[in-house]
Protein backbone atom coordinates (compact mmCIF):
# COMPACT_ATOMS: atom_id res chain seq x y z
CA UNK A 1 0.00 0.00 0.00
CA UNK A 2 1.14 2.98 -1.20
CA UNK A 3 1.53 6.01 1.80
CA UNK A 4 -0.63 9.34 2.06
CA UNK A 5 2.29 11.26 2.64
CA UNK A 6 4.74 9.12 0.53
CA UNK A 7 5.48 12.35 -1.44
CA UNK A 8 6.19 14.62 0.80
CA UNK A 9 8.46 11.74 2.68
CA UNK A 10 10.89 12.08 0.11
CA UNK A 11 10.44 15.53 -0.68
CA UNK A 12 11.38 16.28 2.95
CA UNK A 13 14.82 14.47 1.63
CA UNK A 14 14.96 16.64 -1.49
CA UNK A 15 14.97 19.88 0.98
CA UNK A 16 17.69 18.71 3.41
CA UNK A 17 19.67 17.54 0.69
CA UNK A 18 19.47 20.77 -0.75
CA UNK A 19 20.58 22.44 2.22
CA UNK A 20 23.58 20.75 2.33
CA UNK A 21 26.87 21.77 0.50
CA UNK A 22 28.04 19.21 -1.49
CA UNK A 23 31.92 20.22 -1.51
CA UNK A 24 32.89 17.78 -4.29
CA UNK A 25 36.91 17.28 -4.25
CA UNK A 26 38.13 15.41 -6.84
CA UNK A 27 41.54 13.34 -6.48
CA UNK A 28 42.97 11.52 -9.65
CA UNK A 29 44.23 7.47 -8.86
CA UNK A 30 47.29 7.77 -10.86
CA UNK A 31 47.59 3.52 -10.36
CA UNK A 32 43.85 3.22 -11.69
CA UNK A 33 44.31 5.72 -14.69
CA UNK A 34 45.12 4.30 -18.14
CA UNK A 35 45.93 5.83 -21.71
CA UNK A 36 42.50 5.80 -22.37
CA UNK A 37 41.36 7.90 -19.57
CA UNK A 38 41.50 8.83 -16.11
CA UNK A 39 40.36 7.35 -12.73
CA UNK A 40 39.26 9.73 -9.89
CA UNK A 41 38.46 9.52 -6.51
CA UNK A 42 35.33 11.60 -5.79
CA UNK A 43 34.34 12.67 -2.68
CA UNK A 44 30.86 14.21 -1.79
CA UNK A 45 28.88 15.58 1.08
CA UNK A 46 25.67 13.48 1.60
CA UNK A 47 23.00 14.12 4.01
CA UNK A 48 23.61 14.87 7.76
CA UNK A 49 27.30 16.04 6.34
CA UNK A 50 28.29 12.75 5.67
CA UNK A 51 31.07 12.43 3.15
CA UNK A 52 30.80 9.46 0.34
CA UNK A 53 33.43 8.38 -2.26
CA UNK A 54 32.42 7.82 -5.49
CA UNK A 55 35.32 6.03 -8.74
CA UNK A 56 34.94 8.86 -11.47
CA UNK A 57 35.91 7.65 -14.70
CA UNK A 58 36.46 10.30 -17.57
CA UNK A 59 37.70 9.05 -20.91
CA UNK A 60 40.68 11.33 -22.92
CA UNK A 61 39.57 12.92 -25.86
CA UNK A 62 36.79 15.80 -26.31
CA UNK A 63 33.28 15.53 -24.54
CA UNK A 64 30.36 15.46 -23.31
CA UNK A 65 30.56 12.34 -22.93
CA UNK A 66 27.52 9.78 -22.50
CA UNK A 67 27.59 8.32 -18.57
CA UNK A 68 26.85 5.22 -17.03
CA UNK A 69 26.49 5.43 -13.38
CA UNK A 70 26.76 2.16 -11.59
CA UNK A 71 24.32 1.89 -8.35
CA UNK A 72 25.62 -0.54 -5.44
CA UNK A 73 24.69 -3.71 -4.71
CA UNK A 74 24.35 -5.35 -0.99
CA UNK A 75 27.95 -5.72 -0.01
CA UNK A 76 30.77 -4.50 1.49
CA UNK A 77 33.39 -2.92 -1.46
CA UNK A 78 32.30 -1.45 -4.62
CA UNK A 79 34.87 -2.03 -7.71
CA UNK A 80 36.15 0.19 -10.04
CA UNK A 81 33.84 0.27 -13.58
CA UNK A 82 34.95 -1.58 -16.03
CA UNK A 83 37.43 -0.88 -18.07
CA UNK A 84 35.80 -1.34 -21.58
CA UNK A 85 33.01 1.15 -20.35
CA UNK A 86 35.65 3.88 -19.14
CA UNK A 87 37.05 3.63 -22.67
CA UNK A 88 33.95 5.53 -24.10
CA UNK A 89 32.17 6.58 -21.60
CA UNK A 90 32.13 8.65 -17.92
CA UNK A 91 31.50 5.72 -15.88
CA UNK A 92 31.05 6.05 -12.29
CA UNK A 93 30.40 3.73 -9.12
CA UNK A 94 28.90 4.83 -6.09
CA UNK A 95 30.03 3.69 -2.32
CA UNK A 96 26.97 4.85 -0.53
CA UNK A 97 27.80 5.30 3.56
CA UNK A 98 28.91 2.71 5.30
CA UNK A 99 30.63 0.78 2.16
CA UNK A 100 33.95 0.53 2.14
CA UNK A 101 35.66 3.80 1.10
CA UNK A 102 32.56 5.81 2.72
CA UNK A 103 32.84 3.91 5.54
CA UNK A 104 34.11 6.44 8.41
CA UNK A 105 32.79 7.29 10.65
CA UNK A 106 29.83 4.65 9.62
CA UNK A 107 30.99 0.83 9.31
CA UNK A 108 28.10 -1.49 8.00
CA UNK A 109 27.70 -4.47 8.84
CA UNK A 110 26.82 -7.23 6.43
CA UNK A 111 24.54 -8.66 7.44
CA UNK A 112 22.85 -6.35 9.27
CA UNK A 113 22.71 -3.17 7.45
CA UNK A 114 18.89 -3.91 5.57
CA UNK A 115 17.38 -3.56 9.04
CA UNK A 116 19.26 -0.49 10.25
CA UNK A 117 16.61 1.60 12.17
CA UNK A 118 13.86 -0.24 10.68
CA UNK A 119 11.53 0.88 12.90
CA UNK A 120 10.47 4.11 11.53
CA UNK A 121 10.82 5.43 8.26
CA UNK A 122 12.66 8.73 9.78
CA UNK A 123 15.16 6.93 10.75
CA UNK A 124 15.74 4.08 8.49
CA UNK A 125 19.13 3.52 6.90
CA UNK A 126 17.91 3.59 3.29
CA UNK A 127 16.74 7.02 3.71
CA UNK A 128 20.07 8.53 3.95
CA UNK A 129 21.71 6.10 1.49
CA UNK A 130 18.98 7.44 -1.38
CA UNK A 131 20.16 11.07 -0.48
CA UNK A 132 23.93 9.32 -1.21
CA UNK A 133 22.67 8.35 -4.97
CA UNK A 134 20.99 11.24 -5.37
CA UNK A 135 24.00 13.38 -4.23
CA UNK A 136 25.88 11.92 -7.09
CA UNK A 137 23.60 12.33 -9.71
CA UNK A 138 23.11 16.00 -9.05
CA UNK A 139 27.13 15.90 -9.40
CA UNK A 140 26.68 14.91 -12.65
CA UNK A 141 24.34 17.19 -14.05
CA UNK A 142 26.81 19.87 -13.34
CA UNK A 143 30.06 19.27 -15.20
CA UNK A 144 30.71 20.34 -18.63
CA UNK A 145 32.47 16.90 -19.47
CA UNK A 146 29.15 14.97 -18.59
CA UNK A 147 26.46 15.17 -21.92
CA UNK A 148 23.12 15.64 -19.72
CA UNK A 149 21.39 14.39 -22.32
CA UNK A 150 22.85 10.58 -22.05
CA UNK A 151 22.99 9.80 -18.41
CA UNK A 152 22.22 6.02 -18.06
CA UNK A 153 21.41 4.41 -14.11
CA UNK A 154 22.47 0.63 -13.90
CA UNK A 155 21.79 -1.13 -10.85
CA UNK A 156 19.13 -2.83 -8.16
CA UNK A 157 16.87 -0.87 -6.21
CA UNK A 158 19.13 2.09 -5.70
CA UNK A 159 19.56 2.55 -9.09
CA UNK A 160 15.37 2.54 -9.42
CA UNK A 161 14.56 5.17 -6.65
CA UNK A 162 17.71 7.07 -8.24
CA UNK A 163 15.99 7.28 -11.59
CA UNK A 164 12.56 8.25 -10.07
CA UNK A 165 13.76 11.04 -8.26
CA UNK A 166 15.98 12.50 -11.02
CA UNK A 167 14.23 12.13 -14.28
CA UNK A 168 16.95 13.69 -16.06
CA UNK A 169 18.08 10.71 -16.58
CA UNK A 170 17.52 9.02 -19.75
CA UNK A 171 17.82 5.21 -19.72
CA UNK A 172 17.46 2.84 -16.39
CA UNK A 173 19.00 -1.06 -16.58
CA UNK A 174 17.36 -2.29 -13.59
CA UNK A 175 17.33 -5.48 -11.52
CA UNK A 176 14.87 -5.56 -8.80
CA UNK A 177 16.79 -7.11 -5.73
CA UNK A 178 15.97 -6.72 -1.67
CA UNK A 179 12.54 -3.99 -1.88
CA UNK A 180 10.07 -5.33 -4.36
CA UNK A 181 8.01 -7.08 -2.17
CA UNK A 182 10.47 -7.31 0.38
CA UNK A 183 8.37 -9.13 2.97
CA UNK A 184 6.38 -11.37 0.89
CA UNK A 185 9.44 -12.89 -0.43
CA UNK A 186 11.17 -13.04 3.09
CA UNK A 187 8.81 -15.62 4.03
CA UNK A 188 9.30 -17.88 1.86
CA UNK A 189 13.44 -17.84 1.94
CA UNK A 190 15.88 -18.47 4.01
CA UNK A 191 18.70 -17.04 2.17
CA UNK A 192 20.50 -13.78 2.74
CA UNK A 193 19.91 -10.61 2.46
CA UNK A 194 16.04 -10.93 2.59
CA UNK A 195 16.74 -13.33 5.69
CA UNK A 196 17.62 -10.41 7.65
CA UNK A 197 14.23 -9.65 7.99
CA UNK A 198 13.50 -12.74 9.19
CA UNK A 199 16.09 -12.36 11.60
CA UNK A 200 14.58 -8.58 12.83
CA UNK A 201 10.80 -10.86 13.64
CA UNK A 202 12.58 -13.45 15.81
CA UNK A 203 14.19 -10.99 17.44
CA UNK A 204 11.88 -8.43 17.67
CA UNK A 205 8.22 -10.51 17.11
CA UNK A 206 6.31 -7.51 17.62
CA UNK A 207 7.72 -4.96 14.83
CA UNK A 208 6.25 -6.23 11.77
CA UNK A 209 3.63 -3.50 11.81
CA UNK A 210 6.14 -0.81 11.98
CA UNK A 211 8.51 -2.41 9.33
CA UNK A 212 5.71 -2.95 6.54
CA UNK A 213 5.07 0.59 7.53
CA UNK A 214 9.08 1.37 6.87
CA UNK A 215 9.15 -0.44 3.59
CA UNK A 216 5.91 0.96 2.14
CA UNK A 217 7.88 4.31 1.57
CA UNK A 218 10.86 2.03 -0.22
CA UNK A 219 8.52 -0.32 -2.32
CA UNK A 220 9.34 0.00 -5.82
CA UNK A 221 5.92 -0.36 -6.98
CA UNK A 222 5.41 3.16 -5.42
CA UNK A 223 7.92 4.76 -7.23
CA UNK A 224 7.46 3.13 -10.61
CA UNK A 225 4.70 6.17 -11.67
CA UNK A 226 7.79 8.48 -10.95
CA UNK A 227 9.94 6.21 -13.41
CA UNK A 228 10.25 8.17 -16.82
CA UNK A 229 13.38 6.90 -17.90
CA UNK A 230 13.81 4.51 -20.95
CA UNK A 231 13.59 0.86 -18.38
CA UNK A 232 15.18 -2.50 -18.97
CA UNK A 233 13.97 -4.13 -16.33
CA UNK A 234 15.67 -7.87 -15.88
CA UNK A 235 14.05 -10.64 -13.86
CA UNK A 236 14.82 -13.53 -12.06
CA UNK A 237 12.25 -15.64 -14.09
CA UNK A 238 9.70 -14.98 -16.69
CA UNK A 239 6.52 -12.93 -14.95
CA UNK A 240 8.15 -12.42 -11.84
CA UNK A 241 7.95 -8.54 -11.97
CA UNK A 242 4.18 -8.63 -13.61
CA UNK A 243 2.84 -6.19 -10.91
CA UNK A 244 5.82 -3.98 -11.02
CA UNK A 245 5.95 -3.65 -14.16
CA UNK A 246 1.94 -2.80 -14.55
CA UNK A 247 2.85 -0.34 -11.75
CA UNK A 248 4.67 1.87 -14.17
CA UNK A 249 1.52 2.68 -16.42
CA UNK A 250 3.24 2.69 -19.69
CA UNK A 251 4.89 -0.09 -21.51
CA UNK A 252 9.09 -0.84 -20.11
CA UNK A 253 11.52 -3.18 -21.89
CA UNK A 254 11.69 -7.00 -19.88
CA UNK A 255 14.03 -9.99 -20.27
CA UNK A 256 15.01 -12.77 -17.68
CA UNK A 257 18.24 -13.16 -16.86
CA UNK A 258 20.25 -16.22 -17.93
CA UNK A 259 22.28 -16.34 -14.52
CA UNK A 260 25.39 -16.01 -16.62
CA UNK A 261 27.59 -12.52 -15.66
CA UNK A 262 28.77 -13.11 -19.83
CA UNK A 263 25.26 -13.17 -21.34
CA UNK A 264 23.58 -10.86 -19.25
CA UNK A 265 26.33 -8.31 -19.45
CA UNK A 266 26.52 -8.61 -23.26
CA UNK A 267 22.71 -8.07 -22.88
CA UNK A 268 23.08 -4.96 -20.70
CA UNK A 269 25.80 -3.29 -22.61
CA UNK A 270 23.83 -3.74 -25.93
CA UNK A 271 20.58 -2.20 -24.50
CA UNK A 272 22.63 0.55 -23.40
CA UNK A 273 24.79 1.41 -25.85
CA UNK A 274 21.35 1.73 -28.19
CA UNK A 275 19.93 3.91 -26.00
CA UNK A 276 23.16 5.84 -26.01
CA UNK A 277 23.32 5.80 -29.16
CA UNK A 278 27.22 5.33 -29.01
CA UNK A 279 27.44 2.72 -31.48
CA UNK A 280 28.50 -1.27 -30.56
CA UNK A 281 29.75 -1.65 -26.86
CA UNK A 282 33.27 -2.30 -26.25
CA UNK A 283 33.22 -6.03 -24.46
CA UNK A 284 36.09 -7.59 -22.78
CA UNK A 285 37.89 -9.65 -25.37
CA UNK A 286 36.87 -12.94 -23.61
CA UNK A 287 33.25 -11.93 -24.28
CA UNK A 288 33.81 -11.84 -28.14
Amino acid sequence: MKPDDFSSYWLQLEQELIRVESAPECTEIPLRSTPEGKVFGLQLTSLGGYRIFAYYCVPNGKGPFPVIYRLPNYGSVVHIPPFEERCNHISIALCHRGQRLSDEPFAASFPGLLTLGIESPQTYIYREITSDCLRVMDFLLTREEVDHRRISLVGGDLAFWTAAMRPQALTLFYTPSMFYKSLQKASTSSHYPLEEFNDYFRAFPKSRKQVETTLEYFEPMNFAPWVSSSTMMMEESEGDGDDLAAAFGREIDRCTTYHSSFRDGVRQAQWIADKLKTGEPLLPEHWS
